[in-house]
């Protein structure tokens, strides 16, 4: 076989004109049909680039020099922006990503989809696209015998150590400093992944966006934290509005944030916020909405899409901490969810009885093996939701919707590239796309969220 060769070459320096961006937020131009990534440039920008990488059906660059500059081009407003991986959209005014959004949607339903005439509707974004994030995780490191914490730079493990990040809500900043500042002054090392020694690995807050309520979790490798207890006054009375502070213990090599053990060191085991009239308990662990403005606006869109009138009978694959599901249940006769997590479904229920919601039953299990189960025993949805991981609906459960034929399925997609695969599957089983909604939920990053609505043919 012939070997491959690129029509460019590595350390070649090119003018090109990019026509798009990846769903990584790299600008793309292309050369003899070979299409080349590079950071921080935008779609009709024209540069000089110099050729880093080249694999077998794509390459990357660097951008040397911009001849020609995008309209919707903006100076970053992070000072960290370029050497930090939190966001990748700063340089993109903020009409430009929603555009970007918009247009990435379309893409992926037209080319892996394979779905044409589907309303995609404009990208409803945010009008304070700033701020916006209630929970903060963050790397801890050392830097001159302190503690550093921050995101890691750009495709390695270097924290580039942060006052302020401007996508999360202001007390996220305030928690992070003074945590840094107090457990460095009693001496607490940081962890090190080389080594598998010191203390700690990361700095999780977490912020109740109607309530004001904070939580603090130190994540260690050990299970004791020296000077503890004076560590944690310090924390209390340094952060007025502090209701949790509570240690995970991950002893483990591994770059998964949370281990096994999670203990209270003071305050309470939860905190609470509300989504709309709906309260939700959020333990250190729970799985919730970082954006919970946004959040609102997603779950409007589903319902609107479920279109309740009392009588249904809903299915709420993947249900999580029960968010969509006591929702749905405002609205509908019955609702039943599914999820794979124990601790999630007993954080569903423990919402479910703190909102007085009566007519909801969650199940612990794989969506796949518990819905044909339902189905067996007679239990027939109306209206199915799914909201799946990234890596979008297993197999089995597309298999058992069409199977199980309900007249509606609403899907909720944190991910285009499997939406637009699944709704192929669903298409070709007997539904029919009748319209997308794309929602902002993480502003100056490239994701997006989307609502389907899904009809039986």
């Amino acid at each position: 076989m012939a070997k491959f060769q690129a029509p460019v070459n590595k350390n070649d320096y090119i003018d090109v004109t990019f026509e798009d961006l990846t769903h990584d937020g790299n600008g793309v131009a292309k050369v003899d049909g070979y299409p080349l990534f590079v950071p921080n440039v935008l779609p009709g920008e024209k540069a000089k680039i110099k050729v880093v990488k080249l694999n077998k059906g794509y390459g990357f660059g660097r951008l040397i020099e911009l001849y020609e500059e995008s309209k919707y081009r903006v100076q970053p407003e992070c000072p960290i922006y370029k050497e930090c991986g939190g966001c990748q959209l700063q340089h993109l005014s903020y009409e430009g990503q929603l555009i970007a959004k918009e247009k990435q949607v379309r893409d992926v339903v037209e080319r892996i989809g394979k779905l044409e005439n589907v309303t995609v509707h404009p990208v409803l974004g945010m009008d304070e696209p700033w701020r916006y994030r209630n929970k903060s995780q963050v790397p801890i490191g050392e830097h001159e015998g302190g503690l550093i914490g921050g995101f890691y730079t750009r495709r390695s493990h270097d924290i580039i150590d942060m006052e302020k990040c401007l996508i999360q809500m202001e007390q996220n900043d305030v928690i992070l400093q003074k945590v840094k500042e107090i457990c460095s002054q009693y001496g607490v090392k940081a962890y090190n992944e080389q080594t598998h020694k010191g203390t700690l690995r990361h700095v999780m807050a977490r912020i109740g966006k109607v309530t004001g309520e904070m939580m603090i979790v130190l994540i260690t490798r050990t299970a004791e934290i020296p000077n503890s207890k004076q560590i944690v006054e310090d924390i209390v009375k340094a952060i007025p509005g502090i209701k949790s502070i509570v240690q995970n213990i991950n002893s483990k090599r591994t770059n998964v944030i949370f281990g096994d053990q999670t203990k209270v060191l003071w305050g309470k085991e939860v905190i609470y916020d509300f989504i709309g009239d709906i309260k939700f308990a959020i333990s250190a662990r729970s799985f919730y909405q970082v954006n919970p403005d946004q959040t609102k606006v997603l779950y409007d869109k589903a319902l609107e899409y479920a279109d309740l009138n009392g009588e249904e009978t809903v299915i709420d694959a993947y249900c999580g901490i029960g968010t969509i599901s006591l929702f749905l249940a405002q609205k509908a006769k019955k609702v039943y969810g599914v999820e794979i997590v124990p601790e999630a479904i007993e954080d569903a229920k423990r919402n479910a009885e703190l909102n007085g919601i009566t007519n909801v039953e969650f199940e612990v299990g794989e969506a796949e093996t518990v819905i044909p189960n339902w189905y067996k025993q007679g239990i027939q949805a109306d209206i199915l939701v799914v909201d799946p991981p990234r890596k979008g609906c297993d197999q089995a459960l597309l298999d058992t919707i069409i199977n199980m034929k309900p007249k509606k399925v609403v899907y909720v997609s944190c991910n285009p590239a499997t939406l637009a695969r699944d709704l192929r599957i669903l298409e070709d089983g007997g539904y029919k796309t009748v319209e997308l909604q794309p929602v902002d939920m993480f502003p100056q990053t490239n994701h997006v969220e989307c609502v389907a609505l899904i009809e039986l043919k």
